[in-house]
């Protein structure tokens, strides 16, 4: 049974999860609180939960401080409920920063429409937040300007990194982007993100990368070595071949494996590619997306890896594409980043 711990200033809010978690299979809601301070009086009746459902803007305490307080006693899976992904706000990413699992983009308008429509995916994102291990940084990476280390005549990509991920795949790419080496070789991401985010994300990382620009995808963009393209979310990223050159297609379709944008959809794209330059890694998640395309692109003769348990946070993705024979190796965060930058 998975215990969950819900903190929330809106009590509409509060009670909407309550409905929809309600009765679901191994679900028991211990408690819940409309800030931190209040919560940690509960605790002491009804002990700690497997999950918490965080906001971050509430009255006495925020939700960072909390996460920062909490994780400091003992890390406990975390997802954020919240509005402020909406309009590039950086909270939401410093969350995941702080070990955070998941997010939900909480509507202001029509919550109890919203949760039941999205019942089946938040109970996923409940599920692999409680079988997932919690990351703890103490704190978010401060954004800098940094002094960029890049080409200022970046050359036309003639070889391509792919790389998916979902489920505490935020921290792993910032830690794999932040030790990219000068004029790597051009990386194309899709991480499960909600609409309104991968903008942020694309940003804050551009903000503080040494030897990279990054950049939310754009249609129609064509990729270059030193650069670091994040799918859209709410879309499908592709890569096509045009004159010689690799160029992003974002496409409104219907979901893949769950997602959109879809690791299976990116790594099919490339699979479709005559010239196969392609080295693909799928990190950390929960589900299969990306475990068919990885195996394509196996198949076909490209390098392809997935990261290992021990540095997972959840080994869900990575699992089923080992177990497809769609990787040549497990490899750690710093093996996954020495075999980047060891590429030409």
């Amino acid at each position: 049974m998975t215990k969950i711990f819900i903190i929330d200033d809106s009590l509409m809010v509060r009670n909407a999860l309550y409905k929809t978690l309600k009765g679901a299979q191994d679900i028991e809601i211990i408690g819940e609180a409309n800030n931190p301070v209040d919560a940690f009086e509960t605790f002491k009746k009804v002990g700690l939960p497997d999950v918490f459902i965080l906001d971050i803007e509430m009255p006495k305490m925020d939700g960072l401080s909390f996460l920062k307080q909490i994780n400091a006693q003992k890390p406990i899976p975390v997802i954020i409920c919240s509005t402020l992904v909406i309009g590039g706000s950086n909270a939401a990413i410093k969350a995941l920063e702080l070990g955070a699992c998941d997010i939900i983009l909480k509507p202001k308008l029509n919550l109890k429409e919203f949760f039941n429509d999205y019942k089946d995916e938040l109970l996923q994102k409940i599920y692999a937040a409680s079988n997932s291990k919690v990351t703890v940084k103490s704190a978010p990476t401060k954004h800098e300007n940094v002094q960029k280390n890049i080409s200022k005549t970046p050359k036309v990509a003639k070889n391509l990194v792919a790389i998916g991920a979902s489920t505490g795949g935020v921290q792993v790419i910032e830690e794999i982007v932040m030790h990219l080496k000068s004029d790597h070789r051009a990386v194309v991401i899709t991480q499960h993100m909600p609409v309104g985010f991968t903008a942020s994300f694309a940003h804050r990382l551009d903000s503080i990368v040494p030897n990279s620009q990054v950049f939310e995808a754009q249609d129609g963009d064509t990729i270059y070595d030193g650069c670091v393209y994040i799918a859209r979310g709410g879309v499908h990223m592709k890569i096509v071949e045009e004159d010689n050159q690799y160029i992003i297609k974002l496409e409104d379709s219907e979901k893949v494996n769950s997602h959109k944008p879809s690791v299976n959809v990116l790594f099919n794209s490339l699979a479709l590619i005559k010239r196969h330059k392609v080295t693909a890694f799928i990190l950390t998640g929960m589900g299969d997306d990306g475990a068919t395309g990885l195996k394509q692109l196996h198949d076909q003769g490209c390098d392809t890896y997935v990261q290992n348990e021990k540095t997972a946070t959840v080994y869900g993705m990575p699992r089923v594409a080992a177990q497809m024979g769609a990787a040549k190796k497990e490899m750690s965060i710093f093996e996954i980043t020495k075999t980047i930058n060891a590429l030409n």
